[in-house]
């Protein structure tokens, strides 16, 4: 793998993870392009690690945000925290026995046919999302009933590499009454708090995987890639972060649902024609 090519897959991690157009979905198609071999645990970990340079960019752009509806008072930091704690606890229902039924998850970064119907799933979604008009407060927050269904979608996308975790979860919010901004501001805080365990599976995987064959003697050179992949995700995530946010407040949502449908007559083709 060169330099060159974990700068590219990093680009597109950092657009793609935080745009709700499914970033595991376009980094495998890129990967695939390239010659590489998704499925291979050193590809595995790197995509990993892109994803905690996404997260951090998540936590850069809307600290400030989160400072006035998380942390503004110690009344409205329980509220949120309740609401946080119930769609993760579902986020984990909901994706453990799926994680635990697929067992080699490696394997779904290579099937491109399943990646292009899960990515039609979510530009369904979007597109349902962003063009059904409701009359809401813009200051409406996320509720507990909202919270619970944003929860278990985000579990239902964990496992299932192109449907849009952001895309499902804002979709949700957005169908279920919540204003643009607080479903926005409530999805990402769930991925801060979902990503690191997230990444703990799949890295534990990897590296236990690699020292099984190679032993721990060339472990750390697994993580060396990754670091520089990580510094081009956090600065692609925090470019992406301002546009979605643009195109919400704008009344543009469902314009991503129509680039995950041409994406996933894409990524079918690319199957058809062997890739």
């Amino acid at each position: 793998m060169s330099w060159l090519n974990i700068v590219i897959l990093a680009i597109v991690q950092g657009l793609a993870e935080l745009l709700p157009i499914s970033s595991s979905a376009h980094v495998i198609v890129a990967e695939k392009l390239m010659g590489m071999d998704p499925t291979k645990p050193e590809n595995v970990l790197l995509l990993v690690m892109l994803h905690t340079g996404t997260m951090f960019a998540v936590i850069l752009y809307f600290w400030q945000a989160w400072k006035a509806s998380i942390f503004g008072s110690w009344e409205v930091f329980q509220q949120q925290a309740i609401r946080l704690a119930i769609a993760t606890a579902l986020s984990g229902a909901v994706a453990g026995p799926l994680l635990v039924a697929v067992k080699e998850v490696e394997k779904l970064f290579g099937n491109l046919a399943l990646i292009a119907a899960a990515l039609a799933a979510a530009g369904v979604l979007i597109l349902i999302a962003g063009l059904t008009k409701r009359a809401t407060d813009p200051n409406r927050p996320v509720g507990i009933r909202e919270a619970a269904w944003i929860g278990a979608v985000q579990g239902l996308c964990i496992p299932f590499r192109g449907f849009s975790r952001s895309g499902a979860t804002i979709s949700t919010g957005m169908l279920l009454g919540s204003a643009k901004a607080r479903v926005e501001e409530f999805s990402f805080a769930l991925a801060v708090i979902i990503t690191p365990a997230a990444i703990a599976w799949e890295g534990r995987r990897v590296i236990a995987y690699h020292h099984e064959v190679h032993g721990w003697g060339t472990t750390w050179s697994l993580f060396t890639p990754g670091l520089l992949g990580m510094f081009f995700a956090f600065l692609a995530g925090l470019v992406a972060l301002r546009w979605l946010s643009r195109w919400l407040e704008g009344g543009r949502w469902h314009l991503f649902g129509v680039y995950c449908l041409v994406a996933a007559a894409i990524v079918f083709s690319l199957h058809c024609t062997g890739y």
